[in-house]
């Protein structure tokens, strides 16, 4: 796991203050494709909970996965009782009990490609369902994008993950939903956006800016200039565009 997949668990606090949760319309299409009840799930590096709460309130039992101990001591503040947390990377889990559901919100980035989706298949029931979500968040106004790549640019080129495969943000579809495609395992692999736009004063974006690892690997220096140089030319209140994107697969029965 690298240097940016652990570096979250210092600023957990500000990773659930300012950092989204997630809209119900992601759990209407994840359990619509499911087309049958989803009692059970499990969520690979869950974080502070923001997608563990979407399932867990709506009455499915979610065991939540999350390797760093700051993160997961911030999720259980926040979850349901009902939830079950390990303290566990997607790698240590062992196959045993097998869920209808198993999900990652903004983190199956961060697993290792080697036998990835043969450990993931074995965390699931035949005909269960694989479902990963997440995406950028950015001004909406392209002109306030520029200016944050331009005051950020001394230091960093770009603040995003690339594609773990290295597919071009042009093709149809996008990773993990190319990696399912080509996976033995699994099968009915379908992409889908939710468009989500969000308002955000300047200090908030900041704050989010704060969780994101491009940043939190700088060193402190460096990394308290861009957040003071970024914020010298947002304006008030920031409009956001925070598109999800979904990959949702079926395990392919034995």
């Amino acid at each position: 796991m690298s240097s940016r997949a652990l570096s979250f668990g210092v600023i957990a606090e500000a990773y659930e203050r300012f950092r989204p949760g997630y809209p119900a319309e992601l759990f209407d299409m994840v359990t619509a494709y499911a087309a049958r009840p989803v009692r059970t799930a499990l969520e690979i590096g869950a974080g502070t909970g923001k997608a563990t709460r979407l399932f867990a309130r709506r009455g499915i039992a979610v065991t939540a996965t999350e390797p760093d101990g700051a993160m997961l001591a911030e999720l259980r503040k926040h979850v349901p009782e009902s939830v079950r947390t390990v303290r566990a990377a997607f790698e240590d889990l062992r196959p045993g009990e097998r869920y209808e559901l198993v999900y990652a919100a903004a983190a199956l980035h961060w697993t290792d490609p080697e036998d990835r989706w043969s450990r993931m298949a074995a965390l699931l029931e035949p005909g269960g369902v694989f479902a990963s979500f997440g995406g950028q968040i950015q001004p909406a106004d392209p002109a306030v994008e520029v200016a944050v790549r331009t005051a950020r640019s001394p230091f960093m080129a770009d603040d995003e993950i690339p594609s773990p495969d290295g597919t071009p943000p042009e093709n149809d579809m996008q990773w993990p939903g190319t990696e399912l495609q080509r996976s033995e395992w699994f099968t009915d692999v379908r992409q889908a956006v939710v468009e989500r736009r969000l308002t955000m004063s300047a200090r908030d974006y900041v704050g989010h800016l704060s969780t994101v690892s491009a940043y939190l690997i700088l060193p402190a220096l460096e990394r308290e200039e861009v957040f003071s140089r970024i914020m010298r030319i947002l304006p008030a209140t920031v409009e956001i565009t925070a598109d999800i994107t979904a990959h949702i697969a079926r395990r392919r029965r034995e």
